[in-house]
């Protein structure tokens, strides 16, 4: 058990250290290429911090534990908004901007649904991962598409934090935290998958429960530190930009993982529970952005019903 608990734990350092300087470089290389800040958040920051989970659900795959993947990509999902976002609108309330009702959030929706029908029948075949990744790559370049062709009303504000990082980091230095943190996400995910799972067993839960758990809050802790982060700088768009790429790699990209080596079944309680808990919170935060978007910014008042709900969430799979 010793063991297992220090896998855990050192698996969590890495996957926290790494994924910092992972988007520490992509977000470098993407100012270099003049990339818009939405963008940058989705795409860039999005996939990095969504990395962790990734490399869970494809080790999980491998080492024949697939329902693990399913926890892990569903329980980031509500660790995200109940725990990322409700912490970052407390500590520094979020500017909302307007195209956010009008193209990232509806797609991320689009993503969410096409995981939940995908779902319904409680099996995840090859077909299945197929569909899941051409859905990820089809709403990225929509997304992608629509904001090249609407006004970045952001970009103004961003200015200086753009300049200031172009000033501080060099192209070649940007490269080696991009992929120096890559090394460490590989072999932190490595280590929390072991360790969870021998958790698992010597306690007697379900892979499914240490996913919803351990796994997705560990795994979440990076798009914790890039909001934390991107929010104290004022770069807005990249805070909200993370948890909206990041829910839609983890509905799609994760979610594909297990299925591309083996089909496997979801238990009932994954869709009746986590599932409508995700998206629970999901709407949450659209109607707190509908609300908010006349004041222009997501208050405190937002990120403690969200934290508060992660909180009641947590204890009722404690309790179950």
């Amino acid at each position: 058990m010793l063991e297992a608990i220090i896998f855990v734990l050192c698996g969590l350092g890495l996957l926290a250290f790494g994924a910092d300087r992972f988007v520490d470089g992509a977000l470098s290389l993407s100012v270099r290429f003049r990339i818009s800040p939405m963008i940058v958040g989705v795409v860039v920051v999005g996939f990095a911090t969504s990395a962790p989970e990734l490399l869970v659900s494809t080790i999980a795959a491998l080492e024949s534990h697939p329902t693990l993947s399913i926890g892990n990509a569903i329980g980031s999902n509500i660790a995200n908004i109940g725990l990322v976002l409700g912490v970052t609108a407390l500590v520094f309330p979020l500017q909302i901007k307007t195209s956010l009702l009008k193209i990232e959030f509806p797609i991320m929706l689009a993503g969410l649904l096409l995981s939940t029908l995908l779902m319904l029948d409680l099996n995840i075949g090859l077909v299945d991962g197929f569909l899941f990744l051409v859905g990820l790559l089809f709403l990225l370049s929509l997304m992608v598409f629509l904001n090249g062709n609407a006004e970045d009303e952001s970009f103004d504000k961003d200015k200086s934090f753009i300049l200031d990082q172009e000033k501080e980091v060099r192209i070649w230095r940007a490269f080696f935290l991009f992929l120096g943190g890559l090394v460490l996400l590989l072999i932190g995910s490595e280590m929390l998958v072991k360790g969870a799972v021998s958790l698992a067993k010597y306690f007697g839960a379900t892979d499914v429960f240490i996913g919803l758990t351990i796994v997705a809050v560990g795994t979440s802790l990076p798009e914790l530190a890039a909001s934390l982060a991107s929010a104290f700088k004022k770069a807005t768009d990249l805070a909200i930009g993370n948890i909206i790429g990041s829910n839609l790699f983890n509905a799609l990209g994760v979610v594909a993982m297990p299925a591309l080596f083996h089909p496997f079944s979801i238990d009932i309680i994954i869709l009746q529970r986590d599932v409508g808990v995700m998206w629970f919170l999901t709407l949450l935060l659209l109607m707190a952005i509908i609300i908010s978007r006349k004041k222009g910014k997501l208050d405190r008042l937002p990120g403690l019903m969200f934290l508060l709900s992660f909180i009641f969430y947590q204890i009722t799979l404690f309790l179950g």
